[in-house]
């Protein structure tokens, strides 16, 4: 326990240069490939559709076995 500040601070000091460090990297590939990450309407939309056909399909079989509860256990 004596030297717990120091350690605490070699620690925190070599986190932060990391940070740095990937931050710099982050910049250059940023700066080498200004187009990564950007994602097209078309994806987007293909998304946005997939999700809400899911969510209908979920939700009418939801309804179904809600209404016939009673009448789907003897199957």
């Amino acid at each position: 326990m004596k030297h717990t500040a120091m350690r605490l601070h070699r620690v925190l000091a070599g986190a932060a240069q990391w940070t740095a460090a990937r931050l710099e990297e982050g910049r250059q590939e940023r700066a080498r490939r200004p187009d990564s990450g950007d994602i097209s309407i078309t994806t987007v939309i293909i998304w946005v559709a997939a999700v809400a056909g899911a969510v209908l399909i979920a939700g009418t079989i939801a309804i179904v076995v809600g209404k016939y509860n009673g009448k789907l256990s003897g199957l």
